[in-house]
């Protein structure tokens, strides 16, 4: 089996180690229009020495944002603050994709600079709360998507993709996890749609196929990545029947030649194994660690062949240079979660490498 510090094809390329940067939402985009800014930049470049970055989730339209100061795609202003990002990446010999995030109902009107109401599949609130300017704030009852909504929804991710390529990215993370729009759509209690968008398994997946097959459509297949996160029970996600729903799902997408799979993992680890065979191409996983974060010895889950790549949140955020610490088998830095959302550079880009320790 290859070892967790050897190359891997991903699609069009090759990634350098089976080390990938997991999405993680900084709330840092304080850059015009929602845009990223010369801090993110040197977040990312910090990080560069992954096999593939994934960034934050970045949304495809205004009504897709779901936290406040999160970076979007959907806009030229956005597209030119991006540019410095890649180039800073690329200037280390990085390959870095956008994560495309739309949260659906998962999400406020507060956050918003038009007046606009959260999107899902069916007039369904879900339970909690969502952070925004003015605080916790529980979430509203989305406005369902009409036929009219979710074509325009599916260019919204076909835009951000082309969005995407040309702000230099090496391509695309669709967000199909984690109780966000995607996640929605493929859950049966979020769904309750009884047309074609919905009720049946084929139903649930068709907006995921659409999407993928639309963005593979404007930028290539193997520059599309799509991350699942099967029977988490996130942002109030119930998925009845989810292991028939996800083989049904992969089997629709597996034509597409999409660039690889990322399964954060649930509850249901044995389901893995089912879709690494079921899958044709790459797997990134991000291993289920409940109460805690992925750690240096899942690296032995590629060793093993239980997957291709891994990837790593929360220590990755703590320790910039985390393949070089991998290699060393540490020592690494604690993540400060009081700083993980907005803030400066404290918690965010000065954390030390270990030259610096």
């Amino acid at each position: 089996m290859p070892g967790a510090f050897e190359p891997v094809s991903i699609g069009r390329y090759t990634a350098r180690t089976r080390v990938v940067l997991a999405p993680m939402t900084r709330s840092r985009a304080y850059g015009p229009g929602a845009g990223p800014t010369e801090l993110m930049a040197d977040y990312y470049a910090q990080r560069a020495g992954a096999g593939l970055m994934i960034t934050e989730g970045v949304q495809p339209s205004p009504v897709g944002q779901g936290y406040p100061n999160t970076p979007g795609l959907h806009s030229a202003e956005q597209v030119a603050a991006w540019r410095p990002v890649t180039t800073a990446v690329h200037e280390r010999a990085g390959l870095i994709f956008a994560q495309l995030m739309h949260t659906g109902r998962i999400g406020h009107p507060s956050l918003y600079e038009q007046e606009l109401t959260p999107v899902g599949p069916s007039a369904v609130k879900a339970a909690g709360t969502v952070f925004t300017p003015g605080g916790p704030k529980e979430f509203v009852t989305p406005r369902p998507l009409d036929r009219a909504g979710i074509t325009q929804t599916i260019e919204d991710f076909a835009s951000a993709a082309r969005n995407a390529i040309a702000a230099g990215f090496d391509g695309v993370e669709l967000h199909g996890a984690n109780g966000y729009l995607l996640h929605q759509f493929l859950s049966t209690n979020a769904n309750r749609r009884d047309d074609d968008w919905g009720g049946s398994i084929a139903g649930r997946v068709r907006l995921t196929v659409e999407v993928a097959r639309a963005v593979a459509d404007v930028i290539g297949g193997d520059r599309v990545g799509l991350r699942i996160s099967p029977a988490n029970p996130y942002n109030d996600i119930v998925e009845e029947g989810h292991r028939e729903t996800y083989l049904a799902l992969l089997d629709r997408l597996n034509p597409f030649g999409l660039a690889y799979l990322h399964v954060a993992e649930g509850p249901d680890t044995e389901f893995t194994g089912q879709l690494r065979q079921r899958w044709n191409g790459p797997l990134i996983l991000n291993p289920y660690t409940p109460g805690a974060y992925t750690a240096h010895q899942a690296l032995k889950l590629v060793e093993t062949g239980a997957t291709d790549l891994v990837s790593f949140g929360a220590l990755y955020l703590a320790n910039p240079d985390l393949p070089d610490r991998l290699r060393a088998g540490g020592p690494f830095n604690v993540p400060d979660y009081s700083t993980a959302y907005g803030g400066d550079h404290r918690g965010y880009t000065d954390y030390p490498t270990l030259t610096k320790v």
